[in-house]
Formats: C-alpha cells, sequence, structure tokens
C-alpha cells in the first residue's frame, strides 16, 4: 500500500481507481467488510482500489470539537490499512476551504480530473460538498455524466459499522477490552514515546516504562490494570500495564506506565507500541507500599497465566 499525504501529491496518469470515502477510525471488523468489497470490486475490474480519507477529522475542524476521542492516531491508521491489500490510502488534509468546495468541484476536480475515479463505493448516507448539501443521489448524477459507476453499500452494512464503532468506544470505557477487541479484530493499541518517570515502580521491584501518548484525541480505555503485549527490537515482550493516577503513592497526574516483563535494557525516548489483551482489575488505592507490591505479584501471576492460555 502506498501513502499519500494530500490529494496534490497524487500523481496518476497510467490508471484509474476505485475508490471509497471515510474516516474509518479504528478500521474495524465492520470497515474490513467495506474495504475487502473495494479490493475486490478493483481487482475484477482492473482498477487500483483507493481509500480517501481526512485528517484532521472535520468535527475537530468544523465544530471545534476538542473533546472528540477517535480510537486510532493517524500512524496506527495507516498501520492497520496497511495489511489489508489496498494499494492507495490518500490522507487529505481537512481545512475549512477544503469543506466550502462545491459538490461539483469536488466530484469533477478531485474524483475524476485527480484521481481518474471510474467507481466509487459508498454508503446510501454518504453526504458531500458545501454544508453537505449533496448525496448519493446526487453522485450517482454525476456518474452518468461524467462517466464513472457508483456502488451502493447498503443501510445494514453501513449501521453495522456506526453500531460497531460505537460499541467498541463503550467497551473501552468500560475497560471491557475483549469486547472492544472482538469487534477491532486486533488487540486494541496504544503508541507513544517512553519518558522518564518517579522511578518508584523499580523500587517496588517493578520497573516501568512511562508510555506518554501526544495525540491528545487518542481514547485512552478506563483506568485499571491490563495484560498487554508489544514488540521491541523485533522481539515480543509481555507485560501488565496501568492506566491512572497511582493513588497508593499519591499521584496527581495520569499516567500509563507498563512492566515488561523479562525486558532489560532502557526504552527513554524510544517510540513502543503496546496492544491491550485483557483488563485484570481496577486501580486501587492501597494502605501502604508494601500491600502495593504483594498486590503486584499477584497480578503478574495473573498476567502470566493469561498470557499462556
Amino acid at each position: 500500500m502506498e501513502t499519500i499525504k494530500g490529494i496534490s501529491h497524487f500523481i496518476n496518469n497510467k490508471f484509474q481507481t476505485a475508490v471509497t470515502i471515510g474516516t474509518f477510525d479504528g478500521v474495524h471488523l465492520g470497515h474490513g467488510k467495506i474495504l475487502e468489497r473495494l479490493i475486490n470490486s478493483a481487482k475484477t475490474a482492473g482498477l487500483k482500489s483507493t481509500v480517501l480519507t481526512f485528517f484532521p477529522h472535520p468535527r475537530m475542524v468544523l465544530q471545534k470539537d476538542t473533546n472528540i476521542k477517535l480510537l486510532n492516531t493517524l500512524d496506527e491508521k495507516i498501520q492497520t490499512m496497511d495489511s489489508l491489500g489496498l494499494d492507495y490510502l490518500i490522507i487529505h488534509p481537512f481545512t475549512k476551504d477544503f469543506s466550502r468546495l462545491s459538490a461539483t468541484e469536488f466530484v469533477r476536480d478531485i474524483l475524476v480530473n485527480k484521481l481518474k475515479t471510474k467507481k466509487i463505493i459508498i454508503g446510501y448516507d454518504h453526504r458531500f460538498g458545501r454544508n453537505r448539501n449533496a448525496n448519493i443521489q446526487d453522485l450517482t448524477a454525476f456518474g452518468n455524466t461524467l462517466d464513472f459507476e457508483v456502488e451502493e453499500i447498503p443501510a445494514q452494512e453501513i449501521d453495522d459499522v456506526s453500531v460497531s464503532s460505537t460499541k467498541i468506544r463503550n467497551a473501552l470505557l468500560a475497560g471491557d477490552i475483549l469486547t472492544a477487541n472482538s469487534y477491532l479484530n486486533y488487540a486494541y493499541m496504544l503508541t507513544g514515546i517512553i519518558k522518564k518517570g518517579k522511578g518508584l515502580g523499580k523500587q517496588f521491584g517493578f520497573p516501568t516504562a512511562n508510555l506518554h501518548i501526544p495525540e491528545p484525541y487518542k481514547l485512552i480505555p478506563k483506568n485499571g490494570v491490563y495484560v498487554v503485549k508489544s514488540n521491541i527490537d523485533q522481539r515480543e515482550y509481555f507485560g501488565m500495564m496501568n492506566i491512572g493516577f497511582n493513588p497508593t503513592v499519591s499521584g496527581t497526574e495520569k499516567s500509563i506506565e507498563i512492566n515488561f516483563f523479562d525486558f532489560e535494557g532502557s526504552l527513554y525516548d524510544k517510540k513502543v507500541q503496546v496492544g491491550i489483551l485483557h483488563r485484570i482489575r481496577d486501580e486501587n488505592k492501597f494502605d501502604s507500599v508494601e500491600e502495593l507490591r504483594e498486590q503486584l505479584k499477584k497480578d503478574k501471576k495473573t498476567s502470566l497465566n493469561l498470557i499462556a492460555k
């Protein structure tokens, strides 16, 4: 898959494309059905399968919604889509100027002239153009004039996508990682940079890596203790992760701390991604550091048992 940031960087004089358009947050099982249809349809017709998506999320720009939480960072979305067999992923910057393009300008200048679209696979409820005033019937009319086919994704599939996204978000916020992962079809991931912490975990015999996630829009699951896995220097490691405030040691800031089993070495300033496998328990305030240490020993044992299964 080739990833292109900005439609203007898509240089194409040799082939035509089959395109679908959307945010595809989470790239979950429902999205997978749509993308599989796109890929198969493109192969059958001798076209290049192409996803057109936007960043930032339109709500961040048009509604200034700074509280929006997404399942994927941009890099995570690229990583997940890259495993599906697409030809092109085009990520176009969403701006107020872009949102003001008329339906005609969007279809003629971008879909037809720039992307060389011969087929568009799109949801029945898709709206586009300035003030989102054009719909799939308008798109079909454009297709008849500008020589491209429109294939409508049935209402049931689109509704499944919406329901799945909502269920994943709700599951993560409730700490139900197994349900979230079942809808995603992969382990929910957190990606960030390891920053130096207070070193308290090391004093307890459980040294932790403090994961700093720079993207404020990334959805963080419910506070608690989780089993995680990560690939570090081309080797898989398991561990346990705490999301929360470390109340036993009077923590005041929310943190994400990971104790990797059997890892030796420094991770400071390294980019690390963890996949979340299980949730063990809530974050609790213990009466003493010794009580916390004993609980961590139990957590590790529980983690290793879950990993072994």
